[in-house]
């Protein structure tokens, strides 16, 4: 797949995924947003902030770099990887101002070193007959020498990333097959990259075998399909695709340098690992699965490869907080089995590792500094989930508790416990969220007034717009630009139309921006603040899906999803039942819709149904991907329909078709 994937999901069809399709708008809405009303520069209060924190950190501690680029190979100028037309897929030439030795001030200095770190490209050879390559996507490559052939873990995002990934190998390194391709985890930058370094026909003819966790292909997408919209759109802010790279635009995620733009691909497992520990030996090489399911992913396993003394801890231990919750949006993650699951496999490999890998990040070395970053990434978690516990024990509230808990000054100072991707701010409110939901036990906060009214009523009780935004200029002054976003946000949702307040608003979040230590608030506050200016991109729309990822939708999930895109009020009053037949799986359902529901039955038919279906699902995805239509099917024999054929119309009449680019710092018109 070579198309433009910066694009909305057609009718019907569920999204690959928010990781991948953040690039929605990657292609074009960047430069378009470069042409507009232009960022401007710090604040004084931010210039004030940034050196405040660059007094506060170990900046003479170079260890980091010196594991970054220990190994180190060779790489591709730019790591570039080119694209079909004018665009390439992959480049790092952009980041070339990360090259200064002095951050840039409108950058916080901390994330400036994370980012300087997550620059560096190239072929690493980790340790005898296991390498890696890192700076060609958000995720690195782990490639391991069997015997005879390649075991590649973790494929990155795109084909075209993971194909340059393995020719770079090549160019330094025996030019054995892949006979292994390994995911530890089921999040696209793990994956997608999967046609890269293999075929479809290859595994089929089982020359390559693929291995994953135990419910791998369940979760590999079901994270993100019933939500999915909201989560692509909610993406683009995490990971600051509508951003031009630069000093006042998008500088890092924290977790790597960026998405790839390229086909995001996936072959379904031809085996997995199901036990909880796992040993098998593969063209010579003996590996230890650890599956760690609900920590960082809901499938998700580690590694250690006792030849070599490697552990490879996938995305469960990296070079700085990850996130309990994730702010594109998804299931709050628990801390306390995290860390639970880092302990495990502290001592069941800690004492015969000496080299620790992660599919982020880079390597680290030395069995005592190995232990030490366990404990602290262990210990990390487990803070934030039991303070957090405690401190709602108390009665504090999700804002109370992220505006009191600090971390403990044993963990304060250490690189990889900063909040570049996750922050400890909102972790600590996730721990809330898991726990208590989302509502703080204030009756006044059990029904207010929806955004808009409330947002009228406030701006009323303030003095009407004028005067708030004349108060909010001189807390502007004052650097209390937390304040000033807030109270300008009202001013919006009670008027979009405001020029001043959407102007201060937008300038208020990007001084935030500019002071943000993690990536992905940076990257929010600083989409935000373009919206405001500059409003929503216009986005061509097309397909975000493919047959890869449609083969990862079960037949279950697809009639999920039939039942989100409902429209409760187009179905008011209606009744039907309809029969489904898979030729190709032989399996059968039931959809009834009432009051406004839409519910299904597996391995079930209703004698009564409104019209019976057969067909397969190969069939179902090509209508879904609109490279074919119900009619054209029917009519080619694709598709039987037996009863009454106006209520499949009838059905696809009621089902809306999502938006992927609605408005979030202003309200829906």
């Amino acid at each position: 797949m070579t198309r433009d994937r910066s694009t909305r999901a057609p009718a019907g069809a569920p999204s690959l995924g928010a990781l991948a399709l953040a690039v929605a708008c990657a292609l074009g809405a960047a430069s378009a947003a470069a042409q507009q009303i232009a960022p401007k520069p710090p604040e004084p209060a931010t210039l004030k902030a940034n050196a405040d924190m660059a007094k506060t950190l170990p900046f003479a501690n170079r260890q980091d770099f010196e594991d970054a680029t220990r190994g180190f190979i060779g790489t591709v100028p730019d790591a570039l990887v080119p694209g079909t037309g004018p665009r390439p897929v992959w480049t790092m030439k952009p980041y070339d101002f990360l090259k200064a030795n002095e951050p840039a001030d409108t950058v916080n200095p901390s994330l400036w070193r994370q980012a300087q770190l997550n620059a560096i490209h190239g072929l690493f050879k980790v340790t005898d007959r296991v390498y890696q390559v890192r700076g060609f996507d958000l995720a690195n490559m782990t490639i391991v020498e069997g015997d005879t052939s390649l075991i590649v873990i973790d494929p990155l995002l795109t084909a075209e990333t993971a194909r340059a990934a393995l020719e770079l190998y090549y160019q330094h390194r025996p030019k054995k097959p892949v006979g292994t391709v390994i995911y530890s985890h089921g999040h696209a930058d793990h994956f997608g990259g999967v046609k890269g370094v293999t075929t479809e026909a290859d595994v089929a003819a089982g020359k390559v075998q693929v291995i994953a966790p135990v419910a791998f292909m369940e979760t590999a997408v079901a994270e993100n399909i019933l939500a999915g919209n909201a989560m692509n759109r909610r993406s683009q802010y995490q990971f600051g695709t509508l951003l031009p790279p630069g000093v006042r635009g998008q500088v890092d995620t924290g977790l790597g340098k960026a998405l790839a733009r390229g086909s995001v691909t996936l072959i379904a497992p031809t085996s997995t690992i199901d036990k909880t520990t796992e040993r098998r030996t593969i063209d010579g090489v003996e590996i230890v699965f650890q599956l760690v399911p609900g920590s960082e992913a809901p499938a998700e396993m580690l590694m250690y490869l006792p030849q070599f003394r490697v552990l490879n801890m996938a995305e469960d231990v990296t070079h700085n907080m990850h996130n309990l919750y994730t702010i594109r949006g998804a299931e709050v993650r628990d801390g306390n089995l995290w860390a639970k699951y880092i302990d495990e496999a502290r001592v069941a490999f800690g004492d015969k590792t000496d080299v620790l890998i992660a599919q982020h990040h880079w390597p680290t070395t030395g069995q005592a500094r190995i232990v030490d970053l366990l404990k602290k990434q262990r210990d990390m978690y487990k803070f934030i989930n039991d303070q957090s516990l405690r401190l709602l024990n108390e009665g504090y509230t999700p804002a109370d508790i992220a505006e009191t808990l600090r971390m403990p000054a044993s963990l304060e100072q250490e690189w990889s416990a900063r909040g570049y991707y996750g922050t400890l701010r909102h972790n600590a409110k996730a721990v809330y969220q898991k726990y208590l939901g989302w509502y703080d036990a204030n009756p006044a906060n059990l029904n207010p007034l929806p955004p808009v009214a409330q947002a009228k009523k406030t701006v009323e009780y303030m003095g009407g717009a004028d005067a708030v935004v004349a108060r909010a200029r001189e807390d502007f002054k004052k650097g209390e630009y937390r304040w000033v976003a807030s109270a300008m946000s009202q001013v919006v949702y009670a008027d979009p139309a405001n020029r001043a307040a959407r102007e201060l608003g937008a300038d208020a979040l990007e001084q935030m921006g500019y002071q943000s230590e993690a990536g992905t608030w940076r990257s929010a506050y600083l989409v935000g603040a373009m919206e405001l200016r500059n409003g929503v991109p216009k986005i061509p729309g097309g397909s975000s899906s493919n047959g890869d990822t449609l083969k990862a939708v079960s037949n279950e999930l697809f009639f999920d999803f039939l039942g989100v895109r409902l429209n409760a009020a187009k179905a008011e009053g209606k009744t039907m039942v309809i029969n489904w037949n898979f030729t190709d799986s032989n399996q059968k359902f039931v959809l009834t819709l009432e009051n406004s529901a839409l519910t299904h039955l597996k391995d079930q038919q209703a004698a009564s149904a409104d019209a019976t279906i057969t067909l397969s699902r190969a069939t179902l995805d090509a209508i879904t991907l609109k490279q074919t239509t119900f009619p054209e099917a029917l009519q080619s024999g694709q598709v039987k329909i037996d009863g009454n054929r106006a209520k499949l119309g009838e059905l696809f009449g009621m089902l809306d078709n999502f938006d992927l680019m609605f408005p979030v710092v202003e309200p829906r018109k």
